[in-house]
């Protein structure tokens, strides 16, 4: 009896991962194992990435957040604690936008945790 290879799955995958690793430089490229190697470490590069974008953004907020208070004479873990205080729940996130896109705004918010 002949030798069953699967050659429709096998060639499938083989073809799924030299499409992902097209535009890579050299081997990378165009040879399978390679290929196989530098897919399976940029796939684990990305889901890192994901999850560190979101500690980045919210050092970016604080930062931001702490710019804006700081300049109305406050500090931004005294300027956070009054917000619980006096139950505002806003997030970093809405914080930040308010204090680079609507001064004025964020200034009547400080004012209002005073």
């Amino acid at each position: 009896m002949p030798r069953s290879v699967n050659a429709v799955a096998s060639r499938a995958r083989r073809k799924r991962i030299l499409k992902a690793a097209k535009g890579y430089y050299g081997k990378r490229k165009n040879v399978y194992t390679v290929a196989k190697n530098v897919m399976e470490k940029g796939l684990t590069y990305s889901y890192v990435g994901r999850k560190l974008k979101k500690r980045e953004y919210r050092t970016l907020w604080i930062a931001r957040i702490n710019a804006a208070v700081r300049a109305e004479g406050m500090t931004y873990s005294q300027f956070i604690n009054r917000l619980v205080v006096k139950k505002i729940d806003l997030n970093r996130k809405v914080l930040a936008d308010l204090a680079m896109n609507e001064p004025e705004t964020f200034k009547k918010l400080i004012e209002s945790v005073k």
